[in-house]
């Protein structure tokens, strides 16, 4: 089970270098059938899974450190959503500094990892990371691509679910939605937002959905984001080149 940065003290982290690895979710409107707290919850799941995997790994000269979860950012940039009830946001400008600050605040660890569950949080995560680099802090951002997968509360994410907690799905009140793909709608729902592109809030369609499907995804998407932690941290781990 993976290590939670909460469940510990402050001694626990006082003398082992730490990775803290941070969900980065969303509150809002997934359709009528996935939960408000759908992207942060795959969002833990992935960051949990990094932990796992990690701790599972052969130590080596060149292992990452001890993983541990943070508590969620899970209230972020909404702002395309606001037309449903339940969505919360609190902007892209801010969700922007609260993560510079919280990586500022993490100087006591040997990195942060952002796992973002939004695609709404592109833009600030990207750029908190840019201004983060530009300061000298050790930051790695990763967020799931699935190819071929549906764009908000389809097959992709329902499936996601039900691997995850299916208790809180409700099939029974999914209904299919736009299914163009999402550069065909970008326009609309950048002018618009999604309330008048898609009224029922989906971007997709979740018929087909399964827990096993959702399982296998999960475990492709663990392995890219444990891949490219390893490949951030082998870089990231090097001491800087020394000034002539």
């Amino acid at each position: 089970m993976a290590a939670r940065l909460g469940d510990g003290a402050w001694t626990d982290l006082a003398d082992a270098p730490t990775l803290v690895v941070v969900p980065v979710g969303s509150c809002e409107q997934h359709g009528p059938h996935l939960p408000l707290d759908t992207d942060t919850r795959i969002a833990v799941a992935l960051a949990a899974g990094l932990a796992d995997a990690l701790a599972a790994s052969p130590a080596t000269p060149s292992s990452l450190p001890t993983a541990r979860v943070a508590p969620a950012i899970s209230i972020t940039a909404s702002g395309e959503h606001q037309g449903f009830p339940g969505t919360l946001s609190i902007g892209a400008a801010v969700t922007e500094s609260v993560i510079v600050e919280l990586v500022r605040s993490a100087d006591w660890s040997a990195g942060v990892v952002l796992v973002n569950g939004h695609g709404g949080n592109a833009g600030p995560v990207g750029r908190a990371v840019a201004q983060s680099l530009a300061e000298g802090r050790r930051v790695h951002s990763w967020w799931p691509r699935v190819p071929d997968g549906d764009a908000h509360a389809g097959r992709t994410e329902t499936s996601l679910m039900l691997a995850i907690e299916p208790s809180v799905v409700r099939l029974g009140d999914a209904v299919a939605g736009r299914t163009e793909p999402i550069a065909a709608l970008i326009d609309d729902l950048r002018a618009r937002g999604v309330r008048w592109v898609s009224p029922t809030g989906v971007l997709g369609d979740p018929a087909g959905a399964t827990a096993d499907e959702g399982r296998a995804l999960l475990t492709t998407l663990v392995d890219d984001l444990v891949r490219s932690t390893r490949s951030w941290w082998s870089v990231a781990a090097r001491p800087p080149a020394r000034r002539a």
